[in-house]
């Protein structure tokens, strides 16, 4: 095959593979922010017209979100979204929790300077958002916040495993509302953490971030028991905890 014929054949497999990184995330967007509901149907015909994208692509993004858990692939139905299961949210936070403190005790030994600059650009933020009462702007930021820390740890194996959990935990997250009360204190155990993965103690930053999962667990568990897991619609900027 001559140059020109192999540059042909490989824009195909480059084009469908652009076209399936873009649907995934279009589909995975909406899914968080409650557009797909938990439990409905994902009109496959529907969102190829509106995603600009044929059913092959589509459907190879509705795999790679089954792997994630936000889709069940059901044989002579479709594809569903995948209910919200309160005690399956529960469970996944008890790791989570473990996860996060695991990794605020190694980012506490390995983070260079320079990412804990970044972090406390972040906090700053934070703050920032939460003063003009901006949940979205908020919530964007918490969950770099959250990355940047696992990142620090730099363990390929804890931050395969966090990132395989989290889709699931910022949609529960997305279809819960939070108080004001509940979003002050996630502030105010940001700070505590914060204060303590700068003063590179392992030992109270993966204990002060365990906690912090912990209570926001709670917060999300008691909004989602009481709104109903399974079906709904959310804000996406209602997860700020």
């Amino acid at each position: 095959m001559d140059t020109a014929n192999a540059t042909k054949a490989a824009i195909g497999p480059i084009r469908r593979e652009t076209l399936q990184h873009s649907a995934v995330a279009e589909l995975r967007a909406m899914i968080l922010a409650g557009e797909l509901p938990p439990g409905s149907r994902v009109p496959e015909m529907q969102l190829c017209e509106q995603l600009g994208v044929s059913r092959t692509p589509l459907r190879e993004a509705l795999r790679i979100l089954a792997s994630e858990n936000l889709v069940e692939l059901r044989p002579h139905r479709g594809a569903v979204v995948t209910p919200i299961d309160p005690n399956e949210i529960a469970a996944i936070f008890e790791v989570m929790e473990a996860l996060e403190s695991l990794a605020a005790g190694l980012a506490c030994r390995k983070g260079t300077e320079a990412e804990f600059a970044e972090l406390d650009a972040l906090h700053d933020q934070l703050v920032a958002h939460f003063q003009t009462g901006n949940r979205l702007a908020y919530s964007t930021v918490n969950r770099r916040v959250h990355a940047v820390i696992v990142g620090m740890a730099r363990n390929p194996a804890l931050e395969t495993t966090y990132a395989g959990f989290a889709a699931q935990i910022l949609r529960a997250r997305s279809l819960a509302n939070y108080d004001a009360d509940r979003w002050q204190e996630s502030l105010t155990e940001h700070e505590g953490f914060m204060t303590a993965l700068r003063r590179r103690d392992a030992a109270a930053a993966g204990a002060l971030l365990a906690e912090h999962s912990r209570q926001t667990a709670k917060a999300v568990l008691r909004a989602l028991r009481g709104n109903g897991a399974g079906s709904g619609s959310g804000d996406a900027a209602s997860g700020a905890a």
